[in-house]
């Protein structure tokens, strides 16, 4: 659980890139309200393992599963479960919106709630739900807005991706850098955490693109907003169970829609990029004591 008490002399490291390393101290409060967003499309099986491995973080962490009518049953296993445990609830589509779409109904239906960050990820586990309260301590430490798990960073580790995937994600993400002319590593993934108060200074129900350019548009929306954004390695497995959601069409979108990102980002204000931080942590994410490993 991130609860601290006044404040703790010792400090994480920050380097950002193009940036001389700062140091910013831990300021301790009280505990953080976290909602978890992730979208599912058929992903019975995976949702029933992941929701209680959430909810362990503490009872300041609640989920949000935003379901395009899996035929599955996965939204119908979720409703049942929320009358058990009031921290889930379930947003029902009639049909495949869209990730973006999806993205965006549960972040607006979060931030109906009085919290303090959001935390974005894929319900089939190629996202460690382990990492998600160092993906928000990160934030914290270094008082970021929006803090992202990385898969093209020092640390960082891809597993069981085909070697065709693997190449198109880098090679994508090295176009959206070129194009958008920031240094973010990762505008692919969709593993964060930000804060609710950053996102609430976004026009985020405007946002255009429904596959996977979300993810460009929403970090690259707030970059251009002069937002502090960090990244964290993380590692990445393929599915195990469960129905992908990607596909040749969704990434080509991404890429045909970079230009288009780039045209709204500089309608947001601001235009040059700024450093993007990369922290080596000094503490654990959930109980507070010192640690090498991060």
């Amino acid at each position: 659980m991130l609860r601290y008490v006044d404040r703790d002399p010792r400090a994480c490291v920050v380097r950002g890139s193009g940036a001389p390393s700062i140091r910013v101290a831990h300021t301790k409060g009280s505990i953080l309200d976290v909602v978890v967003v992730t979208p599912t499309y058929n992903e019975r099986e995976n949702i029933a393992l992941l929701l209680p491995r959430l909810l362990a973080h503490g009872p300041n962490y609640s989920v949000i599963v935003v379901d395009d009518g899996s035929p599955d049953g996965t939204g119908e296993y979720v409703e049942e479960f929320s009358r058990r445990d009031a921290r889930v609830s379930v947003l029902r589509r009639t049909g495949k919106n869209g990730l973006g779409k999806a993205y965006v109904a549960g972040f607006h239906a979060a931030l109906q709630r009085p919290i303090d960050y959001i935390v974005q990820m894929d319900a089939d586990f190629s996202h460690d739900p382990d990492f998600v309260p160092r993906l928000v301590h990160a934030a914290e430490m270094t008082g970021s807005d929006l803090v992202i798990g990385s898969r093209y960073i020092a640390g960082a580790a891809i597993k069981n991706w085909p070697i065709r995937r693997n190449l198109l994600s880098r090679l994508g993400n090295q176009y959206a850098r070129l194009v958008l002319g920031t240094r973010i590593s990762d505008y692919t993934t969709g593993f964060t955490a930000f804060r609710a108060d950053a996102l609430r200074q976004l026009p985020y129900l405007e946002f255009g693109a429904s596959g996977f350019a979300f993810q460009l548009e929403f970090k690259h929306a707030m970059q251009s907003r002069g937002m502090r954004i960090a990244e964290l390695p993380i590692t990445f497995l393929e599915r195990a169970a469960g129905e992908s959601k990607m596909y040749g069409g969704i990434i080509f979108e991404a890429l045909a829609m970079v230009w288009g990102v780039r045209r709204r980002g500089k309608a947001l204000g601001v235009h040059a990029a700024g450093p993007v931080l990369r922290p080596t942590l000094a503490l654990d994410a959930t109980i507070g004591e010192q640690i090498d490993d991060l």
